[in-house]
């Protein structure tokens, strides 16, 4: 790693798992409404920003990142639902690609639903080499399509048809924000996601395990920086 790598980290709803790992920030600021904190570590200045939940949020969250701290890299850990049976309580995933399933053109423009202008199809594609590191570092995490949109999926019958439409591995409420702002951006990204409610879990669940699953979702990230 280079001599004091920039790297922001945008939180939504784990704060709490963030001071527990790290502590005290160095330095704590309030910048465009948003809480930051500041750590160091060997090599590496850790930007925090907690954005709170949905995407709106989360798209200034990581342009104040980007542009007021310049982070050279962005990392977005965070508790996901699970749309699969295969996505069991806290497995940890690595976030290869993300569907916005809400975002649509398509009544005015040649393009499909959730496809942006500018790209090929509806996926929008996460940086491959952090990718690649992160699998590297901690093999056991599982590469995954990621559904985003700015609504709490808890229904079953709602996290099935998510998979079969968009084949998305799991769902959540920041990556499409996160990960578009910093395609436009020239940023690279990785996210790295643990499961809070399976497939016939909902909001009792995540809340039951929305804890757990953060750390644990935290530690992997947390070895992944270490190591970059």
């Amino acid at each position: 790693m280079s001599k004091q790598k920039i790297i922001g980290m945008l939180v939504a709803a784990e704060m709490d798992s963030v001071l527990s790992r790290y502590g005290k920030p160095e330095v704590t600021e309030r910048r465009a409404g948003f809480d930051v904190y500041i750590y160091h570590g060997e090599g590496y200045r850790l930007v925090v920003v907690h954005s709170g939940i949905g995407e709106i949020a989360a798209a200034a969250a990581t342009a104040l990142l980007i542009d007021r701290y310049e982070v050279e890299m962005l990392v977005n850990f965070g508790v996901v639902g699970g749309l699969t049976e295969a996505m069991t309580l806290t497995k940890t995933c690595v976030v290869r690609d993300v569907v916005h399933y809400d975002f649509d053109l398509s009544g005015i423009d040649e393009v499909l639903p959730a496809q942006y202008p500018g790209f090929d199809g509806i996926r929008l594609p996460a940086d491959q080499t952090l990718m690649e590191k992160a699998l590297a570092v901690c093999p056991a995490l599982v590469p995954v399509s990621c559904a985003s949109a700015d609504k709490f999926v808890g229904n079953q019958e709602e996290k099935q048809r998510l998979h079969s439409l968009y084949g998305a591995d799991i769902c959540e409420m920041e990556s499409a924000a996160v990960l578009l702002t910093c395609l436009r951006s020239g940023v690279p990204c990785l996210m790295i996601k643990a499961v809070s409610d399976g497939l016939t879990g909902g909001g009792t669940e995540y809340y039951a395990e929305l804890n757990k699953a953060a750390a644990l979702c935290l530690e992997v990230t947390d070895r992944i920086i270490r190591e970059l």
